[in-house]
């Protein structure tokens, strides 16, 4: 049990760039792609060096909607309580803003929801 404590205490102690070799690592050589994870790892270090304000909204863009609009619009019509026609125009006109001035709690749930539908989504 010490040893993966050791292990975890590594993990969260890894920098940005380590975070980074580590993610090309585990794509390269394992096949995985650690994407939620290598960023919350990597927001750590990062946030505790900067004199800045840490942001506490954030905007939900929908890039693109990927191999599955139907799915896309299907969603983003349920998260936004808009009707069929507005959500496929959002869809259709993404980049686009789907929520705006959200917490990160919420901000990542919609984008995880985005993602597993197959859209390509940016928090800003």
């Amino acid at each position: 049990m010490a040893d993966l404590k050791d292990f975890a205490e590594q993990l969260v102690n890894l920098t940005v760039k380590e975070v980074n070799e580590l993610a090309t690592i585990l794509k390269d050589e394992y096949g995985i792609e650690p994407a939620a994870a290598a960023v919350a790892v990597a927001a750590g270090p990062a946030a505790g060096g900067d004199a800045e304000e840490a942001q506490t909204e954030f905007d939900v863009i929908l890039k693109a909607a990927g191999g599955s609009k139907l799915a896309v619009v299907k969603l983003v019509k349920e998260l936004t309580g808009l009707g069929l026609k507005e959500a496929k125009g959002l869809v259709d006109d993404a980049p686009s803003p789907i929520k705006e001035a959200v917490s990160k709690d919420e901000a990542e749930a919609l984008k995880a929801q985005l993602e597993e539908a197959g859209a390509e989504v940016e928090l800003k």
